[in-house]
């Protein structure tokens, strides 16, 4: 059912997860909570190393943890060379239609889309599918730049990722041990 490649890196998404904690970013997280499920476009700016991915693997998380099935969530960083041939849209169009799940909700979440030539056509002709649930991440330089608002007028919902507040930060460093002293904040 599931090609070697997909396989691979859910794997590989898991581990990574294991490894990691996160700083609660509730307000991002409840804005695609909000937003799921509904006909619409949910699209994430802002930033590089803001959390955009960080937020999809967090909502991946608990779309699983409410009774998504991994083969119902497909995943596509375009920033990662292994998925360098899905950039051609027509590439990518045929696989992710081929990785729908008939009948149900597909969750699909395309990391760094701007660097998809001609994205649009491939996020229309998704739109138009009744069992597809869209995210998009993509740097601020391009999606403020106004193009998106033009490309999917009307069909979209945007929420700009801010990096992590001091609050955030040392909340951070503190979960993942860096801090030994209350000194080392502000050394």
């Amino acid at each position: 059912m599931y090609s070697k490649l997909m396989l691979e890196l859910i794997k590989k998404e898991g581990e990574f997860m294991l490894e990691k904690r996160y700083v609660a970013r509730n307000e991002y997280l409840d804005f695609l909570k909000r937003h799921q499920d509904k006909h619409i476009i949910k699209v994430v700016s802002g930033v590089r190393r803001s959390g955009k991915s960080t937020l999809f693997l967090l909502f991946r998380k608990y779309l699983r943890e409410n009774g998504v099935a991994p083969e119902q969530i497909i995943t596509i960083n375009f920033e990662d060379m292994a998925n360098e041939s899905l950039r051609d849209p027509h590439t990518l169009y045929q696989y992710l239609m081929k990785h729908l799940v008939q009948n149900k909700m597909t969750y699909i979440f395309l990391d760094e889309i701007q660097h998809v030539s001609e994205f649009e056509k491939v996020v229309d002709s998704l739109f138009i599918k009744d069992n597809v649930d869209l995210y998009i991440t993509g740097s601020n330089a391009y999606f403020l730049s106004g193009e998106i608002a033009t490309l999917l007028t009307g069909r979209y919902v945007q929420i700009n990722m801010l990096p992590l507040s001091f609050k955030e930060f040392v909340e951070w460093h503190k979960q993942n041990d860096l801090f030994t002293n209350e000194t080392d904040i502000f050394n």
